[in-house]
């Protein structure tokens, strides 16, 4: 592809006609480098811009005069819009097609954000997040897809694997990198620069990504057809517990964190927000476990992976229990590389498991995944005002215990 012409190759994303044999990209080939790099920068891109306003909400509070509640919406009407945006992008990307999906979501997101930071009023703040979050949906559920059809079997968990770690360099990027930019710039200045950045991003990915080789476009679809295809992956042996564990991983990572925050301006500790802050560099373990788990997965297979992801988050969250602040950052360190691995593993299972329409197979999957972030995430603040953190530790315990059950299912369902 030309650097001059970048998105001239997005109408020719699918061919005519489905080959005879997949085409796939095998590992260690230059389309195989330019794939990881540019999915990377999307899984970058989707989820700096989404997480970069949450260390700024008390300053949205005091700028626009609202109240903690109120600010919190910054960041809830995005996953919200998010949430449902993924159900609908990944079928839909079966007429539109998946590179084009993907640039033009990355390039609406990040001129959202941009306004969102240059917005005069609260008002007009909310409706770019919710618009930036709807926009970003064409993003995850259609990459899952992208590297299902394009790269060979024997190397997608790899795939799969080094996009995870773009999102959790992301997720971490948004929610540190803002942090470090206020001490030398205004909020507006600092969520500008990560706009900025991300458009960059977005520039990267439509020159480095090929173009999909096996990817048929079906236009035309029905509501109908739409649902027929859903429920067909309900039905695949296996698929609805891969849904299960994605649910279970998200919701259970979601908690941990939200009340741990609690757990810790409380005394005996008594940390400051700063400091808490940074604990979210536990992510780093999350860029390296998640290309390590989809390596693992390619040459071991995925049920060991997944039992090892399970494993250290199960242990990552009894450590936190500890009243030693060294063992909690080890345990998060645990729960984070964990989660990472399982989330992973359970991407790459999908794509394994699908049959036909993947793009509705991984919009299954992400609605599952962020319908754990939000119950769990909500769910969780009861049991916190019950029994507070030992009580967040037994839940969290006991749905790992149930991805256990699921991950040992699915291999069953494999044979392996």
């Amino acid at each position: 592809m030309s650097l001059a012409s970048p998105l001239e190759a997005f109408p020719a994303d699918a061919p005519a006609a489905k080959p005879a044999a997949p085409a796939y990209v095998t590992r260690g080939s230059a389309a195989y480098r330019r794939i990881s790099l540019a999915l990377f920068l999307a899984g970058f891109a989707t989820f700096s811009l989404l997480y970069a306003i949450q260390p700024l909400l008390p300053n949205l509070a005091t700028h626009y005069g609202v109240s903690p509640a109120e600010s919190s919406l910054a960041l809830s009407l995005t996953t919200g819009s998010l949430a449902i945006a993924i159900f609908l992008a990944g079928a839909f990307s079966e007429g539109f097609g998946r590179r084009g999906m993907m640039f033009w979501s990355m390039l609406a997101a990040a001129l959202c954000h941009i306004g969102a930071a240059m917005s005069p009023s609260w008002h007009m703040l909310l409706l770019l997040r919710a618009a930036e979050g709807f926009v970003l949906g064409g993003v995850p559920a259609v990459a899952m897809a992208y590297i299902s059809e394009e790269i060979e079997p024997r190397s997608l968990g790899t795939a799969m694997g080094l996009y995870v770690g773009g999102v959790a360099f992301g997720g971490m990027a948004g929610r540190v990198g803002v942090g470090l930019l206020m001490e030398l710039c205004s909020w507006r200045d600092a969520l500008t620069i990560i706009g900025v950045l991300d458009l960059i991003a977005a520039a990267g990915f439509a020159l480095l990504l090929p173009p999909s080789r096996n990817f048929v476009r079906r236009k035309g679809m029905s509501l109908a057809a739409h649902g027929r295809a859903w429920l067909a992956h309900l039905r695949t042996p296996g698929m609805a517990l891969v849904f299960l564990c994605g649910f279970l991983a998200l919701g259970s990572f979601v908690a941990l964190f939200n009340y741990l925050t609690f757990r810790l301006t409380d005394a005996p500790f008594g940390l400051s927000p700063g400091f808490i802050s940074a604990m979210f560099l536990v992510y780093v373990a999350g860029v390296v476990a998640s290309p390590w788990a989809g390596i693992l997965a390619d040459r071991h297979g995925r049920l060991p992976a997944q039992l090892i992801g399970v494993a250290l988050m199960a242990a990552g969250t009894l450590m936190t229990l500890s009243s030693s602040i060294v063992m909690i950052v080890l345990g998060l360190t645990g729960i984070t590389g964990g989660f990472f691995i399982i989330h992973s593993v359970a991407s790459g299972w999908v794509g394994r498991l699908a049959k036909g329409s993947k793009g509705h197979a991984s919009s299954l999957y992400l609605l599952a995944y962020y319908a754990g972030s939000s119950s769990m995430g909500s769910g969780g603040g009861w049991l916190w005002s019950l029994g507070g953190w030992p009580a967040i530790v037994a839940l969290v315990s006991a749905m790992l215990g149930v991805i256990l059950v699921a991950t040992l299912r699915i291999g069953a369902v494999e044979g392996l």
